[in-house]
């Protein structure tokens, strides 16, 4: 079984942990009704996406 040689410090221990920072969400302008929205997402406000209306689902998708 592999056991560590020596103990992991701090500075290197702190140094990994670093990535694991969350980012703040990606936001664009929609360009219909200039509200932000999520990009590659249906516009919640006005429900367009691409220029297109999108119907919302009649049934849950599983």
């Amino acid at each position: 079984m592999a056991v560590p040689k020596r103990k992991t410090s701090r500075s290197r221990r702190d140094k990994r942990r670093a990535q694991h920072g969350i980012s703040v969400p990606r936001v664009q302008v929609c360009p219909t009704c200039r509200q932000p929205k999520r990009p590659h997402h249906v516009c919640p406000n006005c429900k367009t996406y691409k220029g297109r209306d999108v119907e919302p689902l009649r049934v849950q998708a599983p």
